[in-house]
């Protein structure tokens, strides 16, 4: 069966799998409270720009994304207009960014010339039409993740639109890129300490309490999907680590143990998945996704031939090695290299998500400033979903192994 007939088949389609339970207004979305961040306090920031990037931003839904990264108050931007398809998410949207201009849609929005960049925090499958449509009137972009949402089609005409406008910047806001621990892995993977991976593993886990009715989501997005779908958070814990690929999958599901199970849009059943990849270096990867009960994870840990590291759900203690590792990562440490963040501008909030908010958006901004590639560009991003896509297309197959698709702008 090839990719078109197995989508076709209704194996997979648009929308997000079923793993959040309903939350009461009071409640605070898992994730949105992971504000403590270990940061480099003997560095300093040094403005290197007096321009401000005009910049968009459209989307003000459940997860009000729109505000959450912190562009209304970055020195070196100004938001010049908002957007949202809901007339009062839209003046929230506004007022939350202190801005007076808005617009009733996106596609309004790409035609003022005076926008230079634009946030797309709309639902998850419309990040890569969005973004092509952001890219192909002139603009920088950025969006939440994932890349694409079910469509593997969406993810090749974006890296096409990408390619064919090589003066823009586009880049997916992967939170867990700026964990306190991902950021240190990234560092001492660089530096050669850890050597090959051997073993690593992400996890995604959200509880879910049986029978509880799913988190709101546009279209019914979250409803109409399959766990690997959205599998960035935990896909980063390799592929944001080396900067590498991984090349092949073999994925299970699990279905829900009580009630009735039915499919939903897409012809999915499964609450859980765990895949097992082959690694560009050669080595393993596990990711897992679960909607059970348990520790709310965005998580992960690697196994290397001289070290390793767990630093779990965001700590920066957890460096293990041999005495070759530990002789690496003592040169690492006396050659200055810091494993912390550095500051934020004045006035930036680290934010949410294990204080991972701001890091993205002043990383966007500076990627602009400075013409340089933001920390997770387009095949970065495609790396990162692209193998969550074929896991489930795996799982759905009964675990048979799977290739998948290496990228470049070449």
């Amino acid at each position: 069966m090839n990719r078109r007939d197995f989508l076709t088949a209704g194996a997979v389609a648009p929308g997000m799998f079923s793993l959040m339970g309903a939350l009461h207004a009071a409640d605070v979305i898992p994730g949105f409270d992971q504000t403590k961040t270990d940061v480099d306090q003997e560095a300093t920031w040094q403005p290197f720009s007096d321009k401000k990037v005009k910049v968009g931003i459209v989307g003000f839904g459940v997860c009000q994304f729109g505000a959450q990264f912190g562009f209304q108050d970055h020195p070196n931007v100004e938001v010049v207009a908002v957007s949202d398809l809901f007339p009062d998410r839209c003046d929230a949207l506004a007022k939350a960014c202190r801005c007076e201009k808005t617009y009733p849609s996106l596609e309004e929005m790409v035609k003022d010339d005076s926008i230079e960049a634009i946030f797309c925090a709309t639902d998850a499958p419309s990040h890569a039409k969005h973004s092509v449509l952001c890219l192909e009137h002139g603009k920088h972009v950025c969006h939440a993740v994932p890349t694409f949402y079910g469509d593997i089609d969406d993810a090749e005409r974006l890296l096409e639109c990408v390619k064919k406008n090589r003066g823009l910047k586009y880049a997916m806001f992967e939170t867990s890129m700026f964990h306190d621990d991902l950021y240190a892995m990234q560092k001492i993977y660089a530096a050669d300490v850890f050597g090959k991976l051997v073993y690593s593993e992400g996890e995604y886990h959200h509880s879910s309490t049986i029978g509880d009715p799913h988190i709101g989501s546009y279209n019914n997005w979250r409803e109409n999907g399959a766990p690997l779908w959205y599998p960035t958070h935990a896909s980063a814990y390799y592929v944001g680590v080396t900067r590498k690929p991984l090349v092949e999958v073999t994925a299970i599901g699990t279905e829900p143990f009580q009630g009735e199970v039915k499919p939903n849009g897409c012809g999915n059943t499964f609450n859980s998945e765990v895949a097992l990849y082959r690694t560009a270096e050669g080595g393993i990867f596990r990711l897992a996704m679960s909607g059970s009960q348990g520790e709310y994870l965005e998580a992960g840990r690697v196994r290397g031939e001289y070290a390793g590291y767990d630093g779990h759900n965001g700590r920066v203690d957890g460096f293990v090695g041999d005495r070759y590792g530990k002789e690496r990562m003592d040169k690492l440490i006396a050659s200055g290299v810091s494993l912390k963040k550095p500051l934020l501008p004045p006035g930036v909030d680290a934010g949410s998500h294990g204080g991972s908010h701001g890091y993205l958006m002043n990383d966007f901004v500076e990627a602009i400033l400075l013409d340089r590639e933001p920390c997770v560009g387009i095949i970065q991003s495609l790396n990162m979903t692209v193998p969550g896509y074929y896991g489930h297309l795996s799982a759905m197959k009964d675990g048979e192994t799977l290739k998948i698709p290496q990228y470049s702008l070449d």
